[in-house]
């Protein structure tokens, strides 16, 4: 019987000792987990907002499609239109459709009682919603507490809380992006704290370079049996390339159209 009892005493100790490698195990996979996905998180926003573009016409035109609208907070988000490469998230799924409008946005998760960024993205020559991405948005993190977003003022020279525009006409030339995240859903305060500042190409396609195609939008196809893709830099004297002249007069310059 004392056998019995010091061998049932050294196996309870086996198995709360594996129990608890088991659970510090799962913590940590769950840490790196979490520091990894913000880490993406915040590297999709710095490369799309470094690919943003500002079209001088169509912003007051489309705001719909070319507008630049954030907002911060828990329910914050982030939508602009940009010209992406290769390489960002999803660009397989759009093909040659590179300039795209994203829409960053802090949404409550399905499956857990907390809220994610999701990202979800709309190719501007396609007239209608795409129901997959609408659906099943790309989650780019989870346990989001805030989703705060700054503007630097050029003409305040500060930061801003908000941005407009309509106003401006132009998009901000940085933006502090800060993004707070916690371990879990059960968590109130958030562990991890992000910020980055970025800057933005903030200078507008102005009117007669965009030249636009089908329904005034940049990037639509121009007018038929155009030598070249639609939407392509041509040096001047190329063939199917339009003389454009600059404000004021003096020499043309050749663009093909967009």
């Amino acid at each position: 019987m004392i056998a019995i009892g010091i061998f049932a005493m050294v196996l309870a100790g086996i198995y709360s000792s594996w129990t608890a490698i088991l659970r510090s195990a799962k913590v940590g996979l769950d840490t790196a987990a979490a520091v990894q996905r913000s880490r993406i998180a915040i590297r999709t926003i710095e490369d799309s907002l470094g690919s943003a573009e500002c079209f001088a016409v169509h912003q007051r035109l489309h705001p719909e499609y070319y507008g630049f609208v954030a907002k911060s907070g828990n329910d914050g988000y982030l939508s602009f239109a940009a010209r992406l490469a290769k390489s960002f998230p999803r660009s397989g799924k759009f093909g040659d459709q590179d300039l795209r409008r994203l829409t960053f946005s802090i949404e409550p998760s399905r499956t857990e009682s907390a809220n994610q960024l999701v990202l979800r993205q709309r190719a501007l020559i396609v007239p209608k919603e795409d129901e997959d991405e609408q659906n099943y948005p790309l989650v780019l993190a989870k346990n989001v507490r805030e989703f705060q977003l700054q503007f630097w003022d050029t003409r305040l020279n500060d930061w801003v809380d908000e941005w407009s525009d309509a106003q401006t006409n132009q998009l901000p030339k940085l933006i502090m992006v800060t993004l707070k995240l916690a371990d879990n859903a059960q968590s109130v305060k958030p562990q991890e704290d992000i910020t980055r500042i970025i800057s933005l190409p903030s200078i507008a396609v102005q009117p007669n370079w965009q030249l636009a195609g089908s329904m005034g939008m940049p990037g639509a196809p121009g007018p038929p049996g155009t030598p070249g893709g639609p939407g392509t830099l041509l040096p001047p004297g190329s063939p199917g390339s339009q003389p454009l002249l600059p404000p004021g007069g003096g020499k043309p310059n050749q663009i093909r159209r967009q």
